[in-house]
């Protein structure tokens, strides 16, 4: 798989770049983007890379961290921008770590248990819980928590990746749904949807980009890189906690 993927990459390289003289266009730079980075880092990068004028265009691709893995390893993709999968997903691929970010849980504003003085997170087994599917690249921490907690099954779950269902569902309902923060920092922040008071700090993981070990990157995915490394990095310096 790891030459025959390096092949493949040149190949597809090569008549690439002959359609594009062709059409006299710039370069294509595909990416696979989950849901962590997708709302936060990715929109900033994104249009400051546009700015820098390199003529390329931008194709932004989202879904399973295991199907995105498996394109960027045949050369379908330039990057994968997301949570660090397990070691078993990472044969052939390269890890750059941008920052850490933890598991939250949401719900709605005024849901009960925002009034809740004695919460813990064992009272979520009274609501409809949305979890992530079991291929999902953050479903092994979060059951790992909820054994920590002594919390078995869900009676009452659901299982999901779409952050527009999870979004809609969570604000309509009482459900509480746990999900990357990243993935709804942006409607923490506008009020939309509130987290729960409850310690999820054990869940930290290290969010990055993944790239192909034997490939070799062109300078407009380099530039792009860059940017964003250095905007994770404001990202990161401009929403950490406050020391006192």
């Amino acid at each position: 798989m790891r030459y025959a993927g390096a092949s493949v990459t040149a190949l597809r390289q090569g008549v690439d770049s002959i359609s594009q003289v062709r059409a006299q266009g710039g370069l294509t730079i595909t990416l696979g983007v989950l849901p962590t980075v997708a709302g936060t880092i990715m929109p900033a990068a994104l249009k400051r890379f546009k700015s820098l004028g390199t003529n390329t265009t931008l194709r932004v691709i989202t879904g399973p961290n295991t199907v995105l893995l498996g394109q960027l390893r045949v050369g379908e993709m330039d990057l994968v921008i997301g949570r660090l999968a397990e070691p078993d997903q990472m044969s052939g691929l390269s890890f750059i770590h941008l920052y850490s970010e933890h598991i939250s849980l949401v719900v709605r504003p005024d849901h009960p248990l925002l009034a809740d003085a004695n919460l813990n997170l064992s009272k979520i087994r009274d609501y409809t819980v949305l979890v992530p599917t079991p291929n999902a690249i953050i479903r092994t921490v979060v059951d790992r928590m909820l054994i920590a907690h002594g919390i078995g099954a869900l009676p009452d779950r659901i299982e999901t990746v779409s952050t527009s269902f999870g979004r809609a569902f969570t604000r309509e309902t009482d459900a509480i749904w746990i999900i990357s923060n990243g993935a709804v920092a942006t409607d923490i922040a506008d009020g939309v949807l509130v987290e729960l008071p409850i310690d999820t700090s054990d869940t930290f993981g290290p969010v990055g980009l993944t790239t192909r070990v034997d490939a070799p990157t062109s300078p407009p995915v380099d530039m792009l890189t860059n940017v964003i490394r250095e905007e994770a990095a404001r990202h990161h310096s401009a929403h950490a906690p406050t020391k006192t």
